[in-house]
């Protein structure tokens, strides 16, 4: 059915529809009560769920966008209803006619200092309305910051996976949901979110807008998590004007980063004109500060199985119409890795990789790059697992780190998140961290990450994906030795940008 012929609750006629994401439809319609034009948000509910939790999901959507409802500032993008149609909740928002942020920069590039500032302060004043409430937005990025032409006013949109304080939320407890290169490393660490994660998503939408591109913008979302959790954060020199603002607001120890009247009072005060202090475009004090690469291993990790399974876009920040998808070409047929030097040949011009890595063509059809010299074996149960080895010894006789790919010859009807985490069978000590589900290109996507005793009782931690292509399905994973989950990261990383499934 076209939008045209649709009324909603007996009032919203559906004109035409305005975008399309992972967790619903924003349509302009016509509000045939009130004679005006709204925006009406048709909120997707995941199709593997039973019918008790398709209410629990509704009821938690529809307490979300009352709540969301009670933020009335002029930078917020106001809720004016919320209805239920088919089953389904509906939000009636205020139509805002301009481009987001995202465009502006796609179509102009950066924007100028004064105005990164005036935009600022317009995000910044929308979240202290909504923290003023107990909400936390949880996904301020370039997509979700909308410019008003007419007005000549910034607003923030989209408070689709926000929290409220005391009720549980439409993310369900191990999920994750948002833009990695805009998310707080608290949130990737899987620790408690609180005003000061959205102060951070502040600080790198700032940095995008002042540059251009994101400053954590990478080749895949292994390197994404990496960058944010791990990386120094070095500021372009496009950023200079606004350095001190954004260097404090990117502290990773959320407890040290400014409060919002500091933040509103710099950047009113750069809008004077007022001399600001210069400091160098390196990390802020407290970037060098590293968490334990095993306290990533059970929020990061999944971030990575997960762009295995949907194909995520690193720079999906730009807006549906801007994100692509990265995956190097068949290479020819081979059973040993290529030599790194020699393996932008063969992949895709946008992968390079990293020194010691190279990329194999399986005979099962798939391919991906793995360290150089690594062993492959074949699972002798069934023949449908395929290993690949870090080198094999007498005290490693599985190697120390394994990349695994199972190829199953059909799609089961059983749930994904029920296929993905093993269970204890095969795996003592096994503890699972996941499992974890991520809405990818508008559907689920399963993910589970665990730790176990592997050889003489060592900890391993291991992170499965599983997804389907072609009437097939794929399960990859990737373990390692706990306390190496940084190496883990990358060889994961390298895995999901290059895995290509079999024809």
């Amino acid at each position: 059915m076209s939008g045209t012929e649709r009324v909603v609750a007996g009032r919203y006629r559906l004109l035409a529809q305005l975008g399309r994401g992972g967790m619903g439809t924003v349509w302009r319609a016509e509000d045939e009560l009130l004679g005006r034009q709204v925006a009406v948000k048709e909120v997707h509910l995941r199709g593997d769920l039973s019918e008790a939790e398709r209410l629990e999901q509704r009821a938690r959507t529809l307490r979300e966008a009352r709540a969301v409802a009670r933020v009335a500032h002029a930078s917020v993008v106001g809720v004016h209803d919320v209805v239920e149609e088919d089953g389904r909740p509906w939000i009636v928002m205020e139509l805002v006619d301009g481009a987001s942020l995202a465009a502006r920069i796609a179509a102009g590039g950066p924007l100028p200092a004064a105005e990164c500032a005036r935009m600022g302060l317009a995000v910044l004043d929308a979240l202290t309305a909504a923290h003023a409430l107990g909400i936390l937005h949880r996904d301020v990025k370039p997509a979700n910051v909308l410019w008003e032409r007419a007005k000549d006013r910034w607003v923030l949109t989209d408070f689709g996976i926000a929290q409220v304080d005391g009720a549980a939320t439409l993310t369900e407890e191990g999920a994750f949901l948002g833009s990695p290169e805009f998310t707080a490393p608290e949130r990737l660490h899987g620790e408690h979110a609180g005003p000061a994660s959205d102060l951070w998503s502040v600080g790198a939408l700032l940095a995008a807008a002042l540059d251009g591109k994101s400053l954590f913008q990478r080749t895949s979302v292994t390197a994404v998590v990496h960058a944010v959790a791990y990386g120094e954060i070095t500021l372009p020199e496009r950023a200079r004007p606004l350095a001190h603002v954004v260097l404090p607001l990117l502290e990773r120890d959320p407890a040290r980063r400014p409060d919002p009247a500091w933040v509103r009072g710099q950047l009113e005060a750069f809008l004077r004109g007022e001399p600001d202090v210069t400091l160098p475009l390196g990390p802020p004090p407290s970037s060098s500060r590293r968490r334990s690469p095993a306290v990533l291993a059970g929020a990061a990790l999944f971030v990575v199985a997960a762009g295995v399974a949907g194909g995520l876009a690193v720079n999906a920040w730009l807006g549906p119409s801007h994100a692509t998808a990265s995956t190097a070409p068949p290479a020819s047929p081979s059973l040993s890795p290529s030599p790194s030097g020699s393996a932008s040949a063969s992949a895709s011009a946008s992968v390079t990789l990293p020194a010691g890595f190279g990329l194999v063509r399986d005979p099962r059809g798939f391919q991906l790059a793995v360290p150089t010299g690594w062993d492959r074996s074949v699972d002798s149960t069934d023949g449908s697992r395929v290993y690949y080895n870090s080198p094999l010894s007498a005290t490693e006789p599985e190697g120390l780190y394994r990349v695994g790919v199972r190829v199953q010859q059909s799609v089961s009807a059983v749930s994904p998140l029920a296929q993905v985490c093993p269970g204890a069978k095969g795996y003592p000590g096994y503890r699972q961290i996941g499992p974890t589900t991520m809405l990818l290109r508008g559907g689920p996507v399963a993910t589970c990450s665990f730790t176990w005793d592997g050889t003489n009782g060592r900890a391993r931690v291991s992170d499965l994906a599983l997804w389907t292509s072609g009437g097939r399905t794929y399960t990859l994973w990737a373990s390692g030795p706990r306390g190496q989950e940084e190496r883990l990261l990358q060889i994961a990383g390298v895995a999901e940008q290059t895995f290509t499934p079999g024809a």
